[in-house]
């Protein structure tokens, strides 16, 4: 193509704004492009499998002609060009399609290929619900943690009160040696503690904060009619079965 002539009247008659002529370089370059592309398709030499197949779709548009010999037998018969088969007509009038197999594979090779399709298909499902399981059992696991925590926070809490209850009841009793070395909250800064206090730490750190939490909670009421959950303390033990619903939070709550 020859170059366009830009001092020409068709250039300066054209919209020269900001942004227009790169746009229209652009659509001469695509343009261009498109043009290739088609003299290339036109000049490429067909593969012999192109070939056959229009050879193929030529000769199954045209129809049948006198000189087929099963044509020829099919009008000796009656037959009339157009004319359903049958006696009475009811037949197909279009030929049964051909399913022509141009591949090189084997019978039933392509059923296994859709079988094969379905069964990756399914496991990728599989895989899917499994991978969705496990989240949600994570996710609950995480849940349960989370709140068994929290609980155990909650107990920890619970227990500190009521070793400063009992370390204040005690002194009031004039009781200098708690009953067990974890009934009262331990100073921060303490001196080391020999041999003997190591194994009692050992004892006492076996059990749980739970187990802690009901011992203690059973010596305050037995010992001084302190309820941790009420925050009273009662007249005696009568005093405290009678007005106390019970020796655990879950009474109270």
């Amino acid at each position: 193509d020859e170059e366009e002539d830009y001092m020409s009247d068709l250039f300066i008659k054209q919209d020269v704004r900001p942004g227009l002529p790169m746009v229209r370089r652009v659509k001469e370059a695509i343009q261009k492009e498109e043009k290739q592309k088609e003299a290339n398709e036109k000049n490429r030499q067909k593969s012999i499998k192109e070939e056959e197949k229009e050879r193929r779709d030529l000769v199954l548009k045209s129809a049948l002609g006198n000189e087929n010999k099963g044509f020829a037998l099919l009008q000796k018969m009656g037959y009339k060009s157009g004319q359903a088969l049958g006696k009475s007509g009811e037949g197909i009038v279009e030929p049964i399609p051909l399913n022509i197999k141009t591949g090189r594979s084997g019978l039933g090779h392509e059923e296994l290929k859709k079988r094969k399709a379905e069964e990756k298909l399914e496991n990728y499902r599989q895989k899917v619900h499994m991978k969705k399981q496990a989240n949600e059992q994570a996710a609950d696991q995480f849940r349960i943690r989370f709140k068994n925590k929290q609980e155990e926070r909650k107990m920890e809490g619970d227990l500190r009160k009521s070793q400063r209850a009992c370390q204040q009841l005690d002194m009031q009793k004039d009781i200098d040696v708690p009953k067990e070395t974890w009934f009262w909250i331990e100073p921060e800064e303490e001196d080391k503690k020999d041999e003997e206090d190591k194994e009692d730490e050992c004892t006492s750190s076996d059990l749980s904060v739970s187990e802690k939490l009901h011992i203690l909670t059973a010596y305050l009421r037995e010992e001084h009619f302190y309820c941790i959950w009420c925050g009273t303390t009662y007249e005696d033990s009568e005093d405290l079965s009678s007005n106390c619903p019970g020796d655990s939070a879950a009474d109270h709550d």
